[in-house]
């Protein structure tokens, strides 16, 4: 049986943003998340930063299956990549 958090090892943000701000210290990292599918590179940091937060005050089940949506739209469509 999957236990009901390791949803969040999909959608969370980045601890490296959360290191520069001071919101959190100890994070792990997911694959998408709602900063990335808003603007990945093209954000500068404090952007990011506030949509991290952003998601960490919306998370949910719900939610997470939206960034999932809308990160396989942004795959597919090949938006957002400046690399």
């Amino acid at each position: 049986m999957e236990h009901p958090q390791r949803r969040h090892e999909l959608c969370r943000p980045h601890p490296a943003l959360f290191n520069l701000s001071g919101l959190c210290t100890a994070s792990p990292s997911g694959l998408t998340g709602w900063a990335q599918i808003n603007g990945r590179d093209e954000l500068p940091i404090p952007q990011k930063v506030a949509l991290d937060a952003e998601y960490l005050q919306r998370q949910s089940f719900w939610f997470d299956l939206k960034i999932i949506w809308l990160t396989a739209l942004k795959v597919i469509r090949s938006e957002g990549v400046t690399h």
